[in-house]
């Protein structure tokens, strides 16, 4: 069940609050997490038969997608992104669904994309075994969601019942009785509860890591600035300190 105020924030325009903003332009950003998606969801650019991209918003990924894959899939909730992606890539394959009960057959897809999505649906354990699923065997999962070590929540916050959309610095330190309190329209996770969705599926981790953000945004006002913090938050990838990256970088395979 949904809460209540977010429902009301929800028709009151404020969507973000409930299922987050698609990606909506293709930067450095997204142009490194392509990379990571390519490298390990397909083992370094082999072709796939079948892609299919979870949440796909306006379809930015699937257009990304297209020259690795004979059709690249797209399902989303939101009826006026499936217009747009619809338009922006016509020839793929794009519907209405929600995670928890994809309207594909078994052992369908090569590789599934779950690009910071998983956080926002109604039943994330039954969204991700719906996910190994479809998936075929030897098919990979690549999945992106919000860290709880990251010092911000990024999805904003309520405050006496209003929501702030934006970034909120330490909500996710708080205990979990505080923390869903002014965040209950997204989940947030451990390394550990991240993979405890997995319990029980015939898969194995292939990768699992953090990531920095792109910080595109501040390259786009102050580049040198920007450029700086960028280059110094990706080396930290390179350190224990990867565990405070903005986001969890998942990759599981179905056994065969």
């Amino acid at each position: 069940m949904i809460d209540p105020q977010i429902e009301a924030a929800a028709r009151h325009g404020d969507r973000a609050a409930l299922r987050g903003n698609p990606s909506y332009v293709w930067r450095a950003g997204q142009r490194r997490r392509l990379e990571m998606i390519v490298r390990w969801g397909l083992e370094g650019g082999r072709r796939a038969e079948r892609i299919l991209e979870e949440g796909c918003g306006v379809g930015v990924y699937i257009q990304a997608l297209l020259p690795f894959a004979d059709a690249v899939y797209g399902i989303d909730v939101e009826p006026d992104y499936l217009l747009q992606a619809a338009a922006n890539v016509p020839q793929a394959p794009i519907q209405q669904a929600v995670c928890e009960a994809l309207p594909y057959a078994d052992a369908t897809f090569d590789l599934i994309l779950n690009h910071e999505v998983l956080e926002h649906v109604a039943d994330d354990r039954a969204a991700v075994a719906e996910m190994v699923r479809v998936l075929k065997p030897g098919g990979r999962a690549v999945i992106f969601a919000p860290n709880r070590l990251y010092p911000f929540e990024t999805h904003g916050h309520y405050w006496r019942g209003v929501y702030h959309f934006g970034n909120t610095p330490l909500i996710n330190y708080l205990p979990d009785a505080l923390r869903n309190r002014l965040a209950p329209h997204v989940r947030v996770y451990s390394a550990e509860g991240l993979r405890d969705l997995f319990i029980g599926q015939p898969v194995r981790v292939v990768v699992h890591t953090q990531v920095f953000p792109g910080y595109d945004n501040i390259v786009a006002r102050r580049p040198a600035w920007g450029r700086r913090l960028r280059r110094v938050t990706y080396a930290l990838e390179q350190s224990p300190l990867t565990v405070l990256g903005i986001s969890h970088f998942l990759v599981v395979e179905k056994s065969s």
